[in-house]
């Protein structure tokens, strides 16, 4: 057998072997990048009574950074089969008593990721020791994987299904890659985000996992930021203060009611996809929004930040949690036909013309060429600090009054599996900007198109009462009630009970008490508020939603020899 230095000389492939797979003789090879196998026995074929004798060109191919472990196996765990095939594996082990497996990543349909598992065999113990001993040695050069986690379970969250999902489907997966875990089960709100801020010792972990919805995921991110930003010095409260970006990743284990940011970020709502995302060391960066009122910090926000219509479906809906998720449906229903409208200015300051507009179509995906060419950490905060100076003397901010019935920022994309297009299309995770959407007073049916929308794949933004704009802060300031003027009152007429929805006198209920803004299903305290876009502050273990199947190399070119190749063969 050729020693495994002499392997390690070649450049493209390190090993190639014959072993046994399924009773049949495969070619086995790998390469710093891939791990393909292909039957190289003769299988005959019969075509209108004419025998073909044809080498089969069936090839499997695995990437090496989507491998998740590799260990010996017993040959009698896999004689679980009818007797006839238990014969057969009997035998078969007789003449091939060792064995390896490889566990690795598989795609299935709408973006689920699973384990699957390949099993070679041997009559040579020591070639199978020495392709475990290999591939591991492939495995430990990729850095980015996580060795050690801590993982916050919320036991509430949901249908109250977080801790038999974690221990169900997710610690195994965990233990397979030998990854060490730390468990919490949280007892409080915010218990996470408290933990994450005064008491956890974050040197010890490569990563921070939560398991729950997007309050959980929120809890982890507003613990996990502060203590960043406490630990370099940064005071949250000032408005203009460049955050320190967070060096541990983030995990979201979906096991809440609403799923928002892991369906927007890998792409489905899967507890197994996520962990194997984690398991490989998936990174993405994102973008967080920063909310103050006045030099006061209030919230941070990844996703959603909604005036009007989604701040008074949440404060109508926390009414009714008694209710469970069947609650969002109710006061959905309930805030449409109250069609409340309000006033106030919004002020913006617009994103560069090179970081494409909402409308563009043009879809953040795994890879996005757009969140990748945002310039380093301290460029952005050079670039920053220029971009201030330079409006605070050209006066670039936009002003708009109106009347509204959402103003809505989207960070993200926001799609859900009821909105697979979300509130905003062609929004990006990790750009430096948010889509501020403005909807300005319609009537009942018009706004009811808008929604729709959401639903299928028209443009929702091409409606005449609705703006979108792509911005890298904004100010949101709401009309005082005692500003109302004569035409304001003469055009708002008594609220006596709901017209039809295609009247064409449609009635408006003017609401003179404010709304309140929804920030990622939270609400705010205040309604006047003052928005930044923190660029690429926070990086999850995903990689963005994937167009299509992984394209892998060519896994025929492992087979390419060349003059002087060495290889090992059983």
């Amino acid at each position: 057998m050729t020693g495994l230095s002499d392997i390690m000389e070649t450049q493209d492939r390190i090993l190639l072997s014959k072993l046994f797979h399924k009773y049949r003789q495969v070619e086995v090879a790998l390469n710093r990048s891939v791990l393909a196998w292909k039957e190289t026995e003769k299988s005959t074929k019969r075509s209108s009574g004419i025998s073909n004798s044809a080498e089969s060109a069936h090839i499997h191919a695995v990437q090496v950074c989507e491998i998740l472990a590799v260990h010996s196996k017993d040959d009698d765990q896999d004689n679980t089969e009818t007797r006839r095939s238990q014969d057969k594996a009997k035998q078969h082990s007789q003449m091939y008593p060792h064995a390896f497996t490889v566990s690795y990543v598989r795609r299935t349909r709408q973006h689920q990721w699973r384990c699957s598992e390949v099993t070679f065999h041997s009559a040579n113990q020591a070639l199978c020791e020495q392709w475990i001993k290999v591939i591991n040695e492939q495995l430990s050069l990729l850095t980015n994987r996580p060795k050690s986690l801590l993982v916050y379970i919320n036991p509430y969250g949901g249908k109250r299904r977080g801790k038999r999902i974690y221990e169900q489907k997710v610690a195994p997966l965990f233990g397979r890659a030998c990854i060490s875990t730390d468990v919490i089960v949280t007892d409080r709100a915010n218990h996470a985000r408290d933990h994450l801020k005064t008491e956890a010792n974050l040197d010890n972990y490569d990563g921070v996992v939560c398991v729950g919805g997007d309050g959980m995921f929120s809890e982890i991110l507003h613990g996990l930021i502060s203590r960043t930003q406490t630990d370099n010095g940064v005071d949250q409260n000032q408005p203009d203060a460049e955050l320190v970006p967070c060096s541990v990743h983030i995990g979201i284990i979906p096991a809440g009611s609403t799923d928002c940011i892991c369906f927007a970020t890998v792409g489905t709502n899967d507890p197994v996809t996520s962990a194997l995302h984690i398991i490989v060391g998936d990174s993405q960066p994102m973008d967080v929004c920063s909310v103050h009122h006045n030099d006061s910090f209030l919230r941070y926000s990844v996703s959603l930040l909604g005036y009007g219509f989604y701040g008074d479906v949440l404060t109508d809906s926390e009414r009714k949690r008694w209710m469970g998720p069947a609650r969002y449906d109710l006061s959905g229903v309930k805030t449409f036909l109250s069609h409340n409208y309000y006033e106030g200015s919004v002020s913006f300051l617009p994103a560069e013309n090179n970081m494409g507009d909402p409308r563009d179509k043009l879809q953040c995906r795994s890879g996005c060429s757009v969140c990748q060419s945002k310039p380093s950490s301290k460029d952005t905060q050079w670039e920053m600090s220029e971009e201030k100076e330079k409006t605070d003397k050209d006066g670039c901010w936009r002003t708009i009054r109106g009347k509204f019935i959402a103003i809505n920022a989207a960070s993200m994309s926001c799609a859900c599996p009821r909105s697979p297009k979300g509130l905003s299309p062609s929004a990006h995770l990790a750009d430096g900007t948010t889509d501020l959407i403005l909807v300005r007073k319609c009537s009942r049916l018009d706004f009811l198109t808008h929604l729709i929308r959401h639903t299928n794949k028209e443009d929702q933004f091409d409606h005449s009462f609705v703006e979108v704009h792509r911005v890298r802060k904004f100010c949101f300031q709401p009309r005082q009630n005692e500003m109302l003027s004569l035409e304001d009152l003469t055009e708002t007429p008594q609220k006596t009970g709901f017209r039809p929805i295609c009247s064409a006198q449609t009635s408006y209920n003017y609401n003179t008490s404010r709304s309140s803004w929804n920030c990622d299903g939270e609400i705010l305290p205040h309604a006047a508020i003052r928005v930044s876009v923190q660029s690429q502050l926070i990086r999850l273990f995903a990689r963005g939603i994937e167009d299509q199947q992984f394209l892998l190399e060519d896994p025929c070119t492992l087979w390419a020899l060349e003059p002087n190749t060495h290889f090992s063969v059983d």
